[in-house]
């Protein structure tokens, strides 16, 4: 069974068992944390669709871990104006462990 989430303003295909990094999530490493936010429910060949959400369906999932991607490198130059600016930028994630999905 999977489930097609909403959370941090995108979206994700999650199913029971994986992990995936989120948008930063205000929750303590190790808490169970409940979606409820699902745009879509699958089972096989089944589909269930919300208008926007399904009613009644959630998933639960479990905060592994809290952390930072890779620095992404901001330079911003300006040929023969001796003009140079560098900088950079770190966003953080929760890393979440999917729990069950229920309908």
């Amino acid at each position: 069974m999977y489930a097609v989430i909403k959370t941090g303003g995108k979206q994700y295909k999650v199913a029971s068992g994986e992990k995936i990094k989120v948008e930063q999530i205000a929750a303590d490493v190790g808490q169970e944390i409940v979606i409820d936010q699902v745009l879509a429910v699958g089972n096989g060949a089944e589909l269930t669709v919300g208008t926007p959400l399904v009613a009644g369906a959630s998933v639960k999932a479990t905060v592994v871990a809290q952390g930072k991607h890779d620095k992404v490198r901001i330079f911003k130059m300006r040929r023969r104006k001796h003009y140079q600016k560098h900088g950079g930028h770190r966003q953080t994630y929760t890393e979440l462990e999917i729990g069950a999905v229920t309908l």
